[in-house]
């Protein structure tokens, strides 16, 4: 699905950073927190035997909270772009 979700978006060629609409930002912080968890399952994963599966699953959770806050923020085009030295 987040392939197909990601075909109607603009390509990036700059960061985005986490805002534009409330849904969007709210999926945004979703996904900082999905990328920690996935920081603590890494970690943990050196230290014990897990479910390989766990690893792969949150980072796509992590994509798929990217691509839909991007479709949330116009499909896109409402996306704060990352630019050096101005924002």
């Amino acid at each position: 699905k987040i392939d197909i979700y990601n075909t109607n978006l603009e390509s990036l060629n700059s960061f985005i950073l986490p805002g534009g609409s409330l849904p969007s930002s709210h999926l945004h912080l979703a996904r900082t927190i999905v990328r920690r968890a996935e920081r603590t399952i890494t970690y943990l994963a050196d230290k014990e035997a897990i479910n390989p599966f766990i690893i792969k699953y949150i980072n796509r959770l992590s994509d798929f909270l990217f691509v839909i806050a991007r479709i949330l923020n116009n499909n896109g085009k409402d996306d704060i772009l990352w630019k050096p030295n101005v924002n």
